[in-house]
């Protein structure tokens, strides 16, 4: 009940008349003059704090406000609850009036609802556009914006549009919309962060790295995030690069992926495993600067049909309280160790036993024969001499025991 309370403060009174026509409900474009992020943001109390997220003011598109110049009667709200796509300041949405939460109570309850940002400049970073042309802008950005105004394509070459689109957004104009191919869907963050459902394309106008084998309409997903400078103007799209962009994930169906990977030693094998970059089908291919694999509660458990490869430039840590290595044949050093490790306990306790009658046998060794009494034999000597010699011979008998039958070394 509170929560419908608190989004019933959100309806307001829509002046339905601006967006009917005919008994019809029409559409209309509106300028976006501040929206509702936090608590801390213009309106959060006064249109139902939390319930009011992600909502708008606006001015009519044909009447231009400076910005900070609210209408606070001016509200919207995401017509779409699952997927969001927040405006920012000057950009331009579409707003229509549809049923609020009062709808159970009379069938007129409505309040406005806005769609996402339009596509003005066809850019992905923002599409804001200022409500005058302002005669302190630069000169180049003036003409940017006539230019624009007569049909051309804007291409913004001083650094700034000296637009205010938010308190913390900072425009970069260096970022690019990715180039598309037939049938792709793609998805694109303000910041070089994107999600292409796309396919291989075998013969493409503009080639890419993940269409040199396979079939046209082999499924592929690249998730981005962050593109790499390739040098070209910002207004110029790019395409996906593995090994210059950000972070990337790679999921693949018969593709061939030319990534560069950090280290290429396969020297434990047998049969070399297929260079990643020459190997083609399906894999999942996760690229950046670092990866973290972390577990709260259970384990992280690799499993593999063939093998698992830990392969570094440096070194290859475990740190752990206890390490347990489960194999019928394990190899130290080198693919073709051959020399038994020593069953440590085994041979040690022998040892000892042995080294303790030498230790005896030795004493005894240290009164020559004939003293104290003359020509009359240490009778201290024959004792540990036999148990040395037992000792000794019971080692030898158990010498291939001492070795292990599964750790080898080199």
């Amino acid at each position: 009940m509170a929560l419908r309370q608190k989004a019933n403060q959100l309806s307001g009174s829509p002046n339905l008349s601006a967006l009917s026509s005919g008994g019809g409900i029409n559409i209309q474009s509106v300028r976006v003059k501040s929206i509702i992020l936090d608590q801390n943001s213009l309106g959060f109390s006064s249109r139902g704090e939390w319930a009011s997220l992600g909502g708008i003011f606006w001015s009519d598109i044909n009447a231009p406000t400076p910005t900070g110049d609210i209408n606070n009667d001016n509200f919207a709200l995401p017509l779409f609850p699952n997927q969001k796509n927040f405006p920012l300041l000057e950009e331009i949405v579409y707003i229509i009036a549809l049923p609020n939460t009062g709808i159970g109570e009379s069938t007129s309850a409505v309040q406005y609802y806005y769609f996402q940002p339009i596509n003005l400049w066809n850019s992905i970073h923002h599409n804001g556009y200022p409500p005058f042309i302002d005669s302190t802008l630069p000169e180049s950005q003036q003409k940017d914006y006539q230019q624009v105004d007569g049909g051309s394509v804007r291409k913004v070459t001083d650094g700034s549009t000296e637009i205010k689109l938010g308190n913390t957004f900072k425009e970069k104009l260096d970022i690019k919309s990715l180039l598309p191919y037939e049938g792709d869907i793609i998805y694109e963050g303000r910041w070089g962060n994107s999600i292409r459902f796309g396919s291989t394309v075998l013969r493409p106008n503009t080639s890419n790295l993940w269409s040199t084998v396979g079939e046209d309409g082999d499924p592929i997903i690249i998730i981005r995030n962050g593109q790499h400078d390739d040098g070209r103007d910002p207004w110029v799209p790019q395409l996906e690069d593995i090994n210059k962009d950000q972070t990337s994930i790679y999921l693949t169906s018969n593709q061939k992926i030319p990534i560069e990977v950090s280290s290429k030693n396969y020297t434990s094998y047998k049969i070399k495993p297929q260079s990643p970059s020459e190997y083609q089908g399906k894999q999942v291919i996760i690229n950046s600067d670092r990866l973290l694999f972390n577990t709260k509660v259970d384990s992280i458990l690799l499993s593999s049909q063939k093998t698992i490869s830990l392969n570094a430039r440096e070194s290859v840590n475990i740190d752990a309280p206890q390490t347990i290595v489960q194999s019928p044949d394990i190899r130290l050093g080198d693919l073709n160790a051959t020399e038994p490790i020593i069953l440590g306990e085994t041979f040690l306790t022998d040892l000892s036993s042995l080294l303790k009658n030498i230790i005896l046998l030795s004493q005894a060794l240290q009164t020559p024969i004939g003293t104290p009494v003359p020509n009359v034999p240490n009778a201290n000597i024959p004792i540990p001499a036999v148990r040395v010699e037992a000792s000794a011979q019971d080692m030898i008998n158990r010498i291939e025991k001492y070795k292990s039958k599964i750790s080898k070394t080199k």
